[in-house]
């Protein structure tokens, strides 16, 4: 009789926390940017260099706001500024109003911009139409105290982006002269072999449409595997030949690793957690001698990594030739969150160290842990997976590999989705 009233125990699970910032500030307008500059892993690379990463001696704030009654619109305001006012630097600040059409699609958004950096009044807009795979975009400074480059006047844009393929040019629709440069692009992709060639000529160039110039091209061809999404490691590695005169060889790679953990504030079915580790590396080196681009040597160059420990923690350093940067960040997930941050600078040249402070407050998202049942984690062989299949579900539906691997994300929330399959 004992037996009839016995609970049957619950498999092992494993928390799946929220990324800290998915997707990313900047590819919320990766639209308006040539897919030249995002292929190859260097949206990622720009991601793990800067962001969490304060200036010596600043402090940073930053507040993200979503009005429940109209989540399409969102409000995002700045400030930052020196500790120090005798360094003569005031604190700047800006704000940015966003309206995007759809929530799981970045792609079509209008915002505008006012900041007291260089006083001025910027508008951007992009839209894409997924049926015909075609998209148009547009910045333009509508108030600025001084217009000194052409696209000071505005740039404008058209582009063809599918999942293989994406060309495009930038222009700018009020020329000052005949001499007014423009750029084109033309990135392809076959299985996991990725080509790229960029025309963009220099902007003191007297003759913008000179295509036998070879320091107007950028040619680069890349290699990665990986889906997209933050629950599937990836990694790209890619080669480029910048202006006939410098080589950049970067690689970029994203571990997602399962850890034991015992937690006394979790259930006790609850195994480990998910976390999430990232890796970058960028060398430069000049193959002319001409040291005229750069900071007057021949090479340089720059690695970094990140930990996510859990939902709350995340740990990033930084290497390079002149400093080196440690970072932390916790991330308190109320309504709205905050997050603090912490960045240590160490000067090799001057052999002094220095320090930032950052503090964000966003309300942009729903998060929460997830829960995934023993075939998704804990990947390698252990007694999880001899339990049978999940049999409770704790407030929301588990993540499963099979389903993950084959590239349905339908049951996953917005934040660990893929940012997109078009160029």
């Amino acid at each position: 009789m004992g037996n009839l009233f016995a609970k049957e125990e619950p498999p092992p699970m494993v928390l799946v926390p929220p990324i800290f910032d998915f997707p990313p500030l900047a590819a919320r307008t990766r639209m308006l940017v040539p897919a030249y500059d995002l292929l190859f892993g260097k949206l990622a690379l720009r991601c793990l260099y800067e962001d969490y990463f304060e200036q010596p001696r600043h402090l940073s704030t930053r507040i993200m706001l979503k009005p429940l009654e109209d989540p399409n619109v969102d409000l995002i305001t700045t400030v930052s500024g020196p500790l120090d006012q005798t360094s003569g630097r005031t604190m700047e600040g800006n704000a940015l109003f966003r309206w995007q059409r759809d929530l799981d699609d970045p792609n079509t958004f209008m915002d505008i911009m006012v900041s007291t950096n260089d006083p001025m009044l910027r508008l951007r807009s992009c839209a894409y139409y997924p049926k015909y795979r075609l998209g148009a975009f547009g910045i333009f400074p509508l108030l600025k105290s001084k217009r000194v480059l052409p696209e000071d006047y505005g740039v404008m844009g058209l582009r063809y982006g599918s999942e293989i393929l994406s060309i495009g040019t930038t222009f700018m629709p009020f020329p000052l002269s005949s001499d007014t440069p423009v750029s084109a692009w033309l990135v392809g992709r076959a299985g996991r072999l990725c080509l790229g060639v960029q025309y963009k000529p220099l902007c003191e160039s007297k003759k913008p449409l000179c295509f036998k110039d070879l320091n107007n091209w950028n040619f680069s061809i890349g290699y990665g595997v990986g889906l997209g999404s933050p629950l599937c490691p990836s990694y790209s590695f890619s080669l480029e030949l910048a202006r006939s005169s410098q080589l950049i060889a970067s690689f970029y790679q994203h571990f997602v690793v399962q850890r034991r953990v015992k937690n006394p504030f979790e259930e006790s079915q609850i195994a480990g957690i998910t976390n999430y580790i990232d890796f970058g590396f960028e060398l430069r080196s000049r193959i002319n001698g001409d040291k005229s681009l750069g900071s007057g040597d021949n090479s340089s160059f720059q690695l970094a990594a990140s930990w996510q420990a859990n939902k709350n923690f995340l740990v990033k350093g930084k290497l390079g030739p002149f400093g080196s940067s440690v970072a932390l960040a916790f991330k308190s997930w109320w309504r709205p969150s905050f997050t603090f941050s912490l960045t240590a600078i160490n000067d090799h040249l001057n052999g002094t160290t220095s320090y930032g402070f950052g503090i964000r407050t966003e309300d942009l998202r729903e998060p929460s842990y997830q829960r995934a049942d023993p075939n998704y984690v804990m990947l390698t062989p252990n007694k999880e997976h001899l339990a049978e299949g999940v049999v409770q579900n704790f407030g929301q539906r588990p993540l499963f590999q099979s389903n993950i691997d084959t590239g349905n994300y339908d049951h996953l929330p917005r934040e660990l989705k893929p940012m997109g399959k078009i160029f």
